[in-house]
């Protein structure tokens, strides 16, 4: 915990210092107030002397306003330091998951990173900021009221001696209790953040299937769930207070008591007994505001417990060392007995093998669950092979810089994915510096332009998260358009096709035959009619290439293949192919 304070803490090492300097300003002040206080009684009020009264009441305030430069400066120089530290843990959070691999990205939940980029920061940004206030103030107050409270009188400070442990014990078991139950606190709030985020993605599915209720039921049982370990969590801070609360008064009626007595013996005077009272109030504060402090260190461990998780994770797709950009010249892709599984006993892919040649088009069809979205995630690298090679004109994958490797592939993923702003900022997403005549050159191939101008604002339209309101061919269109307009050696379309209908992917296709001349296109369909003029066709059988060839080649010797067809077309229309 302590090391990942101290590396973000680090750059901002003046306003770390200079908080607790200027606190032990304000400690200062606050442990020479009482005294001035007890000469005003003793010296000023007990005698009738009005000049003393005002001198020391003039010197009072004085030094109660450097207590307040002191407070206020601590305040500011401390919010600095530990915003700016939660700036930078969350900026490298969502840098690392950017750098993720999908294999390590699937370890955390979309709800949990997100509670870990906010809830989890901000626990630990305020622990911070607490650091460089209370852990300075309370100590040096608790130490400073003690040694003070010694020098009026030891007798009476010997009060002091016995409840102080009794606090500590109360600190120590309230803590012990109290941290478990803050680990699982956060572990309750991850899902009830996966709850809702998958409600808001999915409400259109929500109330399609007039499932509100259902969904009521289950965001309402995580919501109880977080509802009563933050309840039981609260709890135990709760009983921590009246306790301390106890302990002072306790310790203040018996100063007041032994003080009295001690008065009235002759060895006390009024104002020191005043003052004393002040300083065991200031000491016994103070150890309440160190077991709040505790508390708050036992959050802090939890969420820094969790940002570490994340920081630490290393993903399995790495450059290798010394790697060299190589620019696709070509685009000849071959997978060369390529074997391929997300769980090491549950295969994907198997001793996959085949070439796709400069300027071809290759489509690869199949059963849902076949692979074939995972076969074509690895020639990005997206996942890495289990064994075997991809390569890119004979060099493997696995030795081009990974951004080098994709900005050179155009890949449609099949759910298409928008994001908040223009149509004009997804298109360029890959080429922000794209002109508008090559935007629209792009969305013209993707069959978008048409539907594009129509629109209010045309290319400047704003679009709805995850482009709500667009249809799904429409969104489709953009994606290719995106794609297309980073003119690639190498284009990927995963059934990116599937929303529109056939007139509209007909002219897709031959836009794409000549735009992308000499370019290698990989094609995922699941209609027959959309890859029946590839130069190859891939078949896949349950993670393994069943066939391999042309519409013709395969129609009259793959069953697989035939299967297929005749799944999607009538017989007359077999009968006249």
């Amino acid at each position: 915990m302590w090391t990942i304070i101290a590396k973000y803490i680090r750059p901002y090492w003046k306003a770390a210092l200079l908080a607790p300097l200027l606190m032990m300003v304000e400690v200062y002040t606050d442990l020479l107030q009482p005294q001035l206080m007890a000469s005003i009684v003793d010296h000023g009020v007990l005698t009738g002397d009005i000049a003393h009264i005002q001198k020391t009441g003039a010197l009072m305030l004085g030094v109660a306003l450097i207590g307040l430069a002191g407070g206020v400066g601590c305040t500011v120089f401390s919010s600095i330091a530990s915003q700016q530290f939660g700036a930078d843990v969350r900026s490298d959070l969502f840098m690392k998951v950017q750098a993720s691999s999908f294999r390590n990205l699937e370890r955390f939940t979309t709800g949990s990173l997100i509670t870990r980029l906010t809830n989890d920061v901000t626990q630990v940004q305020m622990f911070v900021q607490m650091l460089l206030r209370i852990l300075v103030r309370a100590p040096l107050l608790t130490v400073g009221s003690l040694i003070m409270a010694f020098t009026i009188s030891v007798k009476l400070a010997l009060i002091l001696v016995i409840v102080t442990p009794v606090l500590f014990g109360v600190l120590f078991a309230v803590i012990r209790r109290g941290f478990p139950l803050f680990s699982q606190v956060q572990q309750k709030l991850d899902r009830l953040n996966n709850v809702l985020q998958e409600n808001l993605s999915g409400i259109r599915v929500v109330k399609a299937f007039v499932r509100a209720d259902y969904e009521n039921k289950r965001f309402r049982a995580a919501n109880d769930d977080f509802m009563h370990i933050a309840v039981k969590a609260n709890l135990v801070m709760a009983t921590m207070m009246p306790v301390m609360f106890l302990l002072l008064n306790a310790s203040i009626v018996a100063a007041l008591w032994f003080g009295g007595k001690l008065y009235w013996g002759g060895s006390l005077q009024v104002g020191e007994l005043v003052a004393f009272t002040n300083y065991v109030t200031q000491m016994l504060f103070s150890m309440m505001m160190v077991g709040m402090m505790m508390m708050n260190v036992s959050r802090a461990k939890a969420s820094v417990g969790r940002i570490q998780e994340v920081l630490g994770s290393q993903s399995e797709i790495r450059d290798k060392d010394g790697a060299k950009p190589h620019t696709i010249r070509a685009g000849r892709i071959a997978f060369e007995d390529v074997s391929f599984a997300y769980d090491p006993d549950e295969p994907v892919l198997q001793h996959i093998s085949f070439t796709a040649e400069p300027g071809q088009t290759v489509a690869i069809l199949g059963a849902t669950g076949s692979g074939k979205s995972s076969l074509v995630s690895l020639i990005p690298r997206l996942y890495d092979v289990a064994a075997g090679r991809v390569l890119i004109d004979g060099i493997d994958v696995r030795d081009f810089p990974q951004r080098h490797l994709r900005s050179q592939i155009g890949m449609v993923l099949q759910q298409a994915v928008l994001f908040s702003g223009t149509i004009r900022d997804n298109i360029a997403f890959g080429r922000p510096d794209a002109s508008q005549e090559e935007i629209e050159a792009a969305a013209r191939a993707a069959q978008a332009h048409d539907f594009i101008a129509a629109l209010a604002d045309g290319y400047d339209t704003v679009l709805g998260q995850r482009g709500v309101n667009l249809s799904g061919g429409q969104k489709q269109r953009i994606s290719i358009a995106r794609a297309l307009l980073i003119k690639p050696r190498i284009l990927i379309l995963d059934d990116s096709t599937s929303a529109v209908d056939l007139g509209t992917e007909s002219r897709i296709q031959a836009a794409l035959k000549e735009l992308m001349q000499g370019s290698t296109c990989l094609i995922i369909a699941q209609r027959i009619s959309s890859v029946l003029e590839a130069d190859q066709i891939i078949v896949l059988d349950e993670g393994r290439v069943a066939a391999v060839g042309t519409h013709r080649e395969l129609l009259a010797t793959s069953e697989v293949y035939q299967e297929i067809y005749r799944s999607q077309l009538k017989e007359e229309d077999a009968a006249s192919a």
